[in-house]
């Protein structure tokens, strides 16, 4: 199946939890959130969100600078 994340492209199979994606793109520790289309995933409910063919994520973490 095919998502995008941040814009990007990706293809994935079927059946894929939010965690186990975030994991694959090597996103570890709490210093990010993840909206699937348009909607904040409480962090908690990662492992039970499956994603499904023409998901949107946006994976948003803080930028240190000025």
């Amino acid at each position: 199946m095919q998502l995008l994340v941040n814009g990007e492209s990706i293809n994935l199979n079927d059946g894929v939890s939010l965690a186990a994606l975030l994991q694959q793109l090597g996103y570890t520790g709490e210093t990010f959130a993840v909206a699937v289309n348009g909607d904040f995933v409480p962090r908690a409910t990662y492992d039970a969100t499956t994603m499904n063919a023409g998901d949107q994520l946006d994976i948003v973490a803080p930028v240190v600078g000025g």
